[in-house]
């Protein structure tokens, strides 16, 4: 159907939700004059500076997370998903930030207006993996949320859900709360009073 080109681009692509990078699509063994052809056609379509979106993927029922891909790429992975953003892809409470929160080493030096980054060297363990981005884990997540300094119904809705649903336990949650800092820890600390009453 289509040429061996396309199909390993298509490949690529299909692992990070129909996004992929300019050089990406250049390993692939597209040269910069076909990339453009592909996105004047519409075959392609073009989301920020050398990241592109196969057409196809438009149509297709949408998570609400897969925008996050797009920035997965533009950190060259380096980028986590985290804060009220995490809470988001996890579905847990009421949060819904305005803009897109992520985690970065302290060392990363791009910046957008369009995102909000949060220099800190992660543990790996406070990691999962996404279909094309990573997230901090629910504990961590609520934890870097109560470090923000949201409305506490925010934090007690999501705190509630993450253990009605058991995916952590109030042990891990304080745990990271405090590892945190100190108004983290006493956030979560009200979340889990509310919580138990």
């Amino acid at each position: 159907m289509g040429s061996p080109s396309r199909d390993l681009l298509w490949q690529v692509a299909a692992e990070q939700q129909g996004y992929f990078t300019a050089a990406q699509a250049t390993e692939a063994g597209f040269s910069h004059q076909s990339q453009y052809f592909h996105v004047q056609r519409g075959n392609w379509t073009k989301v920020s500076r050398g990241i592109y979106r196969f057409k196809e993927y438009l149509d297709l029922p949408d998570d609400g997370n897969a925008h996050f891909v797009r920035w997965a790429l533009w950190s060259r992975q380096r980028a986590v998903v985290s804060h009220t953003s995490a809470l988001a892809v996890h579905d847990l409470g009421v949060a819904n930030p305005d803009r897109v929160h992520l985690s970065v080493p302290p060392s990363f030096r791009q910046s957008s207006r369009e995102v909000v980054l949060h220099r800190v060297a992660l543990d790996k363990a406070d990691i999962e993996d996404h279909q094309g981005f990573r997230v901090t884990k629910p504990y961590r997540a609520i934890a870097e949320t109560a470090d923000l300094g949201v409305p506490q119904d925010v934090l007690d809705s999501a705190v509630t859900e993450l253990l009605t649903r058991g995916s952590s336990t109030k042990r891990q949650l304080l745990h990271a709360a405090q590892r945190m800092s100190p108004r983290a820890e006493l956030a979560v600390e009200r979340a889990l009073q509310t919580e138990s009453t």
